[in-house]
C-alpha cells in the first residue's frame, strides 16, 4: 500500500524549518545507509549529531503524530528520528530497499514502513523524483511541500537525478504494530470507514459492529 497524505505541515512551520536549514551542518548521507544502500545513495543530511537535527525532528513527528490518516496507515509502534535530506544537481538515491532493522544498540526497531516528507515545492526543483514498485508497477511521487508518502519499507525504490534547483524531503521509518503490509492495508480501509461513522453516525449499530470489528482485528493482528 502506498498513501500520499496532504499538508501534514502548515506553511507556518514549513518557512520556519527552510530557515533553520539555511547554513544547517549537513554531512555525507551515506554515513546513514546499509553497505548495500550506501553504493547508490548520493546526497546530504543534517549533521543527526547537531542540536538542529533534533529541533527539526520535534517539528516534523509532532505533525506526524498528530495526523490520523498517518497513523492509520502506518499503525506506528516504534518510529526512528527523522533524517533531513538534501538533494542538489547530480545527486539521487539509487534502486534500494531498506535495511530490515534499524537503530543503535538496545535500541533496534523492525523497519515496516517508509514515510517522506516534501519540505520544498515540486517546482523549485527538476528531477529528484521517488519512484516506488508496486504490486501494480511504479508509483513516481513528488508532491507539494509539507505533504507526505508513506508506502513499505520492503519496496524497491529510488531518487532520481536532480536536475536543477534543490530538493529538501524528512525520511522516517517505523515499526508497525501490524508486521504484514497487506493486513495494514485492510486496516487502513476499515478504519477510514470507521472514523467516518463515528463522525456521522457514532450510536448507530452498523458504526458500532465495525468499530468492534476494526478493534479486534488489530487485537487479533497486533505484534508488540
Amino acid at each position: 500500500m502506498l498513501i500520499t497524505i496532504d499538508s501534514i505541515i502548515d506553511s507556518q512551520q514549513l518557512a520556519v524549518i527552510r530557515q533553520a536549514l539555511v547554513g544547517a551542518p549537513f554531512v555525507d548521507g551515506r554515513l546513514s545507509a546499509g553497505k548495500a544502500a550506501a553504493q547508490v545513495k548520493q546526497n546530504k543530511e543534517v549533521n543527526p549529531q547537531e542540536q538542529i537535527a533534533t529541533d527539526l525532528a520535534k517539528i516534523i513527528m509532532g505533525n506526524l503524530y498528530h495526523n490520523e490518516a498517518f497513523k492509520l496507515a502506518a499503525l506506528p509502534y516504534r518510529v526512528s528520528t527523522p533524517i533531513v535530506a538534501r538533494y542538489t544537481p547530480g545527486m539521487h538515491y539509487g534502486e534500494h530497499i531498506d535495511d530490515p532493522v534499524m537503530g543503535t544498540e538496545g535500541q533496534r526497531f523492525r523497519c515496516d514502513v517508509a514515510t517522506t516528507v516534501f519540505l520544498n515545492e515540486p517546482d523549485e526543483y527538476d528531477g529528484g523524483v521517488l519512484v516506488v514498485r508496486t504490486t501494480f508497477g511504479e508509483k513516481r511521487v513528488k508532491l507539494a511541500a509539507g505533504s507526505a508518502v508513506v508506502y513499505p519499507a520492503s519496496s524497491l525504490h529510488q531518487v532520481t537525478d536532480v536536475t536543477r534547483g534543490t530538493r529538501l524531503v524528512a525520511v522516517t521509518w517505523i515499526q508497525s504494530m501490524v508486521r504484514d503490509p497487506a493486513k495494514r492495508e485492510v486496516l487502513y480501509e476499515l478504519g477510514l470507514a470507521r472514523e467516518t461513522l463515528l463522525e456521522s453516525s457514532a450510536g448507530s449499530e452498523t458504526c458500532q459492529q465495525l468499530d468492534h470489528s476494526y478493534t479486534n482485528l488489530v487485537r487479533m493482528w497486533a505484534d508488540v
